[in-house]
């Protein structure tokens, strides 16, 4: 049951977020007073992501703006990492794992695309996808050491 309550969880968070405006989620205020230093600025600086025909870089955006376009790429990626773990507790073929966390962010781009100033991206649901790719890689990894580990005693 509690497996049920932490995929529900993961889900309600996920909408909650996604209904957000982009203003309503904004970290600038937070990272201008928290990174005022602007730590790293030399090395992010060399980075220029293509994202939704536009090039998102420092110099493009500016140090705080390019810092959490980071930071919201990590978040969605970690969270259908996460998502496709805790798809994986119910004993499904990582394949089956990979097509519903797909359709997950397919629908939750969908959903966002009637939020106010947000948009619907196939590039989201490809990153989305990479993150259940990496959690389940990683689940398996665990499972497999685990299994290894239970074998050797």
């Amino acid at each position: 049951m509690k497996k049920f309550y932490f995929i529900g969880i993961l889900l309600v968070v996920l909408v909650i977020f996604s209904s957000m405006t982009a203003e309503q989620q904004s970290l600038q205020h937070f990272l201008q007073t928290t990174l005022s230093t602007k730590p790293f600025e030399a090395q992010l600086s060399q980075l220029a992501i293509p994202y939704w025909d536009t090039i998102v870089s420092v110099d493009e955006r500016g140090y705080f703006a390019f810092v959490e376009f980071l930071i919201r790429k990590s978040a969605h990626f970690l969270m259908f990492a996460t998502i496709a773990v805790a798809l994986l507790q119910f004993r499904l073929h990582p394949i089956i794992v990979l097509v519903i966390a797909f359709g997950i962010a397919l629908g939750d781009e969908f959903r966002q695309s009637f939020t106010p100033g947000r948009t619907m991206t196939m590039q989201d649901v490809w990153l989305d996808s990479a993150g259940a790719v990496f959690g389940i890689v990683l689940w398996l990894i665990y499972r497999n050491l685990r299994q290894q580990k239970a074998t050797s005693r």
